[in-house]
Parts: structure tokens; sequence; C-alpha cells
């Protein structure tokens, strides 16, 4: 079911509308400020599997979180010094970058290295969904692996059976998050996307 809204200054109703679903164990889609996302709650194990099952991915590819501030970051993800100060000047924006995880993360959305992949998205819907959620959301790209995101939020309304609501704030990108893993002892590019890697590349 798509659900316009402003992307500016999402109408809470709407927001509140998404935030019951979320809460009631369903999937929804949201726009980022890269490209249109799935998303459930990071806490409601069935709607992880939920999640999987409606994007057909494999149990083996992790799943990031986006979270709406650096003070929420900090109870999922070990934030040292040097890490913070990248996060303070990288987010939010374009990027997920892989820290290690703690004991808050659940297990299922855990790598076997025990680290998380956080994002804070520059977009006005994704935060307010966060923040009136009150815990962060389990989020991957409105797209079939391998396959470039869909643009239309009708297209993704078309295309993954069993979402609770789509929420259409206008056409997405096409380029996904950078994602940078700042687990070992220099940051390392996973994948270069939106965000500008020179700096981590040196």
């Amino acid at each position: 079911m798509l659900v316009e809204l402003n992307p500016e200054h999402p109408e809470p109703r709407k927001i509140k509308r998404a935030c019951d679903a979320l809460q009631s164990g369903e999937v929804i889609a949201y726009p980022t400020d890269t490209v249109y996302g799935l998303g459930c709650d990071l806490f409601n194990k069935k709607a992880v599997e939920r999640l999987y099952q409606i994007k057909g991915m494999d149990r083996s590819q992790k799943l990031a979180f986006v979270c709406s501030d650096l003070a929420e970051v900090s109870r999922y993800a070990v934030i040292h010094d040097s890490i913070y100060r990248i996060l303070r000047r990288y987010l939010p924006g374009p990027y997920t970058f892989l820290l290690q995880a703690t004991r808050e993360v659940p297990k299922v959305v855990q790598s076997p290295r025990k680290t998380v992949g956080v994002k804070i998205p520059n977009h006005s819907v994704a935060l307010s969904l966060t923040r009136e959620l009150g815990r962060p959301i389990i989020s991957t790209t409105a797209a079939r692996h391998g396959q470039d995101p869909h643009l239309d939020p009708r297209e993704i309304d078309a295309e993954f059976a069993g979402l609770a609501l789509v929420l259409d704030a206008g056409p997405g990108g096409l380029v996904p998050t950078s994602i940078v893993d700042l687990t070992g002892d220099r940051p390392r590019v996973v994948r270069t996307g939106a965000g500008n890697v020179n700096e981590f590349e040196d």
C-alpha cells in the first residue's frame, strides 16, 4: 500500500502509521538519502526473517541498520574516539560504517565477526521513523540481489509482495551508500557508493 508523504516535512500521523506497522512486526519500504530501503524492527526476530523472505535474500547477507543519531549508534556499536570523529564528520550522510557490535545487538543481525553496519541517512523520513520508533530500523536496499535499486515507489510496491506500507516521498536514487569498515587498524572501503571515500583510500 502506497502512502504519499512530504519528503522534507513528513506528516507525523503518517510516520506514526508506519511505526505502528513496524511495531506489529511488518516490513515497510521507505526513502533514504541514497536509495529506497526495506526495513523492519531491529528487535523483532520474526520481522527480520520476513524481511529476508520478502527480498529473497540469503541469510548469509547481513543487514545494516538505521539510527537516528550518534547517541543511538553508541548503544549498538563500540565507538572509540577516533571512530567517533569519523562518524561525526560523515553522518548524517550516504555512508554505512561497519563497527564492532555491543551486546545490545540481536545475534540475528550480527556477522560472524560480531560486527554491524550502521547508518544515519540525511533524510527527514528515515530519521523521523527511527525517532518515532525509539530504536533502529533494520535496513536493506529495495532491490533484488545483483539488480539496480528501484527509483519508483510504485515499482517497489509491485515488486515486493508482503510489504505493509511503501512510504512514497518521490523518486529515489540509484546509487547506494558507500560502505567503510572501521573495525581494523585503518579504515577499509568495502563498497564505493554515493559518498566520497577518497579520505579512506590513502
